[in-house]
């Protein structure tokens, strides 16, 4: 999917804040939760959520989604990752 089509889709669900990130190499953010709902774009690199038990790694192309309020572990890949991540604040992602 190409950023423009993406960001597009973002606003129609409601994400009013659109922003890029990018986290150096194995960069690893303890648990922790964020007070609005994310949907991003990996666009380089690699990033594993871990929620719970469960972990999910996502690369360059695929989409990831997390409610408000949802605990969680971020560990970057080896070359890092970049993504574009829209919020949309007191919600589900």
């Amino acid at each position: 999917m190409d950023l423009e089509t993406f960001k597009t889709q973002l606003q129609q669900a409601g994400y009013s804040e659109v922003v890029e990130k990018s986290y150096a190499p194995d960069t690893f953010i303890d648990v922790h939760t964020h007070p609005f709902a994310a949907r991003a774009l990996i666009t380089s690199g690699e990033l594993s959520i871990t929620c719970g038990d469960e972990a999910r790694t996502y690369r360059v192309g695929e989409i990831f989604e997390l409610d408000a309020n949802r605990p969680h572990a971020e560990h970057y890949g080896p070359a890092g990752a970049s993504y574009l991540v829209g919020r949309r604040h007191g919600g589900a992602a």
